[in-house]
């Protein structure tokens, strides 16, 4: 069992001096990811890559992230970091949303889903009429809205993507073609 895997079994059991230990082993790799995330977002924003990677942790471990099963238990650092890019990605919508409010002035405009862009650095809508789009995909093809998040909102490679998935490059590659299919169709008729 690695070391990773041993805190986060730990910060399971209720430890609570296994989380402060656990951060210094994964923060260069969440710090990596989220500055590729908020590497396109215009001065002045609220979001920094710290900030992004304290929130999306304080979510994991802390227990703070409301969406299914809190206190899961994580199969080693690859599942962290998965986990850890799914937090990210609902900070981010979260943003975008609170953005979008009627009562800030939003509104939703037509958006087109462009593989080199990634969520940080696009304007609220397309945020969230992608994460939008990524709910019905995610119905449909489970793995495809996987490799969505990792790329889209985490900001991985494919080959990295690929890595995370467990499928080879040649797989996500073709998964990756279908998944932008189905988001620009998902997203046009909106």
């Amino acid at each position: 069992m690695t070391e990773v895997s041993r805190l986060l079994t730990a910060i399971d059991a209720g430890d609570p001096q296994a989380a402060s230990q656990l951060l210094p082993l994964v923060y260069s790799e969440l710090r990596r990811l989220a500055a590729a995330q908020l590497a396109g977002e215009k001065p002045g924003q609220t979001l920094d890559p710290t900030g992004l990677v304290h929130e999306a942790y304080l979510r994991l471990v802390a227990g703070q992230d409301s969406a299914e099963d809190n206190h899961r238990l994580f199969n080693g650092r690859r599942h962290f970091v998965r986990a850890a890019g799914e937090a990210m990605r609902r900070i981010l919508v979260d943003n975008a949303r609170r953005k979008l409010s009627l009562k800030r002035g939003g509104g939703r405009g037509r958006a087109e889903f462009d593989e080199e862009n990634q969520a940080a650095g696009e304007a609220p809508e397309e945020v969230v009429a992608v994460d939008d789009a990524l709910d019905g995909l995610a119905a449909r093809n489970p793995q495809a809205a996987e490799l969505v998040k990792l790329r889209y909102f985490v900001g991985l490679s494919i080959p990295e993507a690929a890595t995370h998935l467990d499928i080879s490059v040649r797989q996500a590659n073709r998964l990756w073609v279908y998944a932008r299919a189905e988001l620009r169709r998902a997203i046009g008729e909106r």
